[in-house]
């Protein structure tokens, strides 16, 4: 699976972005799915995780109530809409991939239980 993150930029605080996570060389529907970020000069850390078919949605509560993951098996995409960002969002935003799995609770917060991922996109929220 090839994973292709985009949609970062530079908001403002207390904008919003919507990050796009496009895969190819396999359905995605047999997957996990999950965001990571690492910000500057921090370790990588959990944002949001999705089942493999969206029946289960889980992300940190640092981002609860503000970033919201989904999925669109038939687009092959995934989603992280983020809403109220501050500047403690600043990172390089991950996508990845878990699987392939037929459990439809699967998700995970840990990242080497994922497989696959995304060369990242840089989201830069400024105050």
């Amino acid at each position: 699976v090839q994973l292709q993150a985009s949609g970062g930029g530079l908001v403002q605080a207390g904008g919003s972005l919507r990050l796009s996570c496009a895969a190819s060389g396999r359905t995605i529907s047999r997957y996990a799915m999950g965001w990571f970020r690492q910000a500057p000069g921090k370790e990588r850390e959990f944002v949001a995780a999705i089942t493999r078919i969206g029946s289960g949605t889980f992300s940190a509560d640092s981002v609860k109530g503000r970033f919201t993951i989904s999925r669109d098996n038939d687009k092959n995409t995934v989603y992280l809409q983020m809403n109220s960002l501050n500047p403690e969002d600043t990172a390089v935003y991950y996508c990845a991939a878990s699987g392939p799995t037929r459990d439809n609770t699967k998700w995970s917060r840990i990242e080497n239980e994922y497989d696959y991922w995304g060369q990242g996109t840089l989201v830069t929220v400024s105050s």
